[in-house]
């Protein structure tokens, strides 16, 4: 008999840009438009927070995040299905430019559920959010796991010296180009900026291959965020 597996959240960020041919439609076309991402967005999944990308980023005026319960192997797949069909009837005007997911799993390092632990589920969300893919070097996973842990316990013990940043770990290795994607999600940037810089100087930065491009993403309600369009 076999072991059922826990359940698991599929997390999903999609970066987009409008269109040149929108910027050219009359005022009435972009609205009608815009009243249509308004009535659509919130259908994409069980929990969905639309994001500003520009200005803190050159590409793309808006980001995406869908969360999702996974309780069975069909559920990623009739996810994507629903995302596909439903964006795209936007692609005149809306321009998907790239997108990070992963799934939710215990970490290997640390036992419990932490209380800096982001939820995606619940529907509060603070200002800021930042996200960037990770990759980990090939000589991090030769090492011992008693090794990785003591440079983990190192990584956890300054996280914990910021309690009011909390994050979310994803796991996509084998599923994109990432191992990872790392979520924080913040009231103060400049105060998390802190925090990365001391993480940098940390040992196991250095096993660190790749942890770019990072996108910092600011929210507002919905109905803000597209009137401003």
């Amino acid at each position: 008999m076999t072991q059922a597996k826990s359940s698991r959240q599929l997390n999903h960020y999609s970066v987009f840009s409008f269109t040149d041919f929108f910027w050219q439609q009359p005022s009435k076309q972009q609205q009608a438009f815009l009243k249509q991402l308004s009535k659509q967005i919130p259908q994409l999944a069980e929990q969905v927070f639309l994001y500003h990308i520009f200005p803190t980023r050159s590409e793309g005026d808006l980001m995406i995040w869908s969360a999702v319960q996974v309780d069975d192997p069909q559920k990623p797949a009739s996810f994507f299905i629903q995302f596909s069909s439903t964006t795209a009837s936007w692609r005149q005007y809306l321009k998907p430019l790239t997108t990070l997911w992963g799934f939710t799993r215990p970490s290997v390092y640390s036992t419990g559920k932490s209380s800096q632990e982001l939820d995606p589920l619940v529907p509060e969300r603070r200002p800021y959010l930042v996200l960037y893919p990770f990759i980990k070097t090939s000589e991090w996973y030769l090492m011992s796991k008693e090794t990785r842990q003591q440079m983990m316990n190192e990584h956890i013990k300054v996280g914990r010296q910021y309690p009011e940043i909390s994050q979310l770990l994803l796991y996509s290795t084998g599923l994109q180009d990432q191992e990872f994607v790392v979520v924080y999600e913040t009231d103060d940037l400049a105060h998390f900026s802190e925090l990365v810089t001391v993480l940098r100087s940390t040992e196991g930065r250095k096993y660190t291959l790749r942890d770019t491009p990072i996108y910092t993403a600011i929210y507002r309600a919905q109905d803000e965020i597209l009137s401003s369009f």
